[in-house]
């Protein structure tokens, strides 16, 4: 969400954390904010008007509670790394690509829910998983289709050409990065010659005799 002022594709637009872990949680991006940006205390800059005044409008329509940030300025378009508590999960910050610096964080009590909650709604072009446990990662990996997953990181599966990269469903289709791009845009001709001799061509058409049945059901 620092990233080019949260003005990225591959951003995660909510977090899903457990009930005993989201105050720290809570705690730790505010610390984490409060050291990456001391020397831009003003925000973080968005690219024009209209982007500017469709976050402040979410914002400022939000029910959840504003744990982190929060404040704005107009003049220099210009937007605090917020973090909102709990949001209605059908207000604007958590039903549109949010493309700024807000963080929503929905409370979940556990990775059944979570779960739930993430295949509710559109595919994701990215899913973002932290946990230590193989098993969690293992079933988060099955049951949750995203365009890509990076598990105890952020965006750092695009770095790579070694991995492909894309959307599935609403968030695109196909995938690019080294040989995985040069395979996708390229256009596979498909080419069939059928031999002259010997001719089985003649056993594709009507009278069909025994002969010709028996080697259908062989073939097929």
């Amino acid at each position: 969400k620092l990233i080019n002022s949260g003005q990225i594709c591959i951003a995660p637009d909510y977090v899903l954390a457990e009930a005993p872990i989201r105050e720290k949680l809570v705690d730790k991006i505010r610390a984490a904010v409060e050291t990456f940006e001391a020397e831009n205390t003003g925000g973080k800059q968005i690219v024009n008007e209209r982007h500017f005044n469709r976050l402040v409008t979410a914002l400022a329509a939000t029910k959840g509670t504003v744990a982190v940030g929060g404040g704005s300025d107009a003049a220099d378009l210009k937007i605090q790394p917020t973090v909102v508590v709990d949001p209605d999960p059908g207000e604007p910050l958590m039903t549109d690509e949010i493309f700024g610096p807000i963080l929503p964080i929905m409370t979940v009590q556990n990775l059944d829910e979570a779960i739930t909650f993430v295949n509710s709604r559109p595919k994701p072009l990215a899913a973002y998983l932290f946990t230590k446990a193989k098993a969690v990662r293992e079933r988060v990996i099955r049951d949750v289709p995203a365009g890509g997953m990076v598990v105890n990181h952020l965006v750092f599966h695009f770095a790579t050409h070694k991995l492909p990269f894309g959307g599935v469903g609403p968030s695109g289709m196909g995938a690019y990065h080294g040989k995985f791009g040069f395979e996708e845009f390229s256009h596979r001709k498909s080419v069939m010659t059928k031999p002259t001799r010997p001719d089985l061509g003649a056993m594709l058409y009507p009278p069909y005799t025994e002969k010709a049945w028996k080697l259908a059901r062989k073939l097929f």
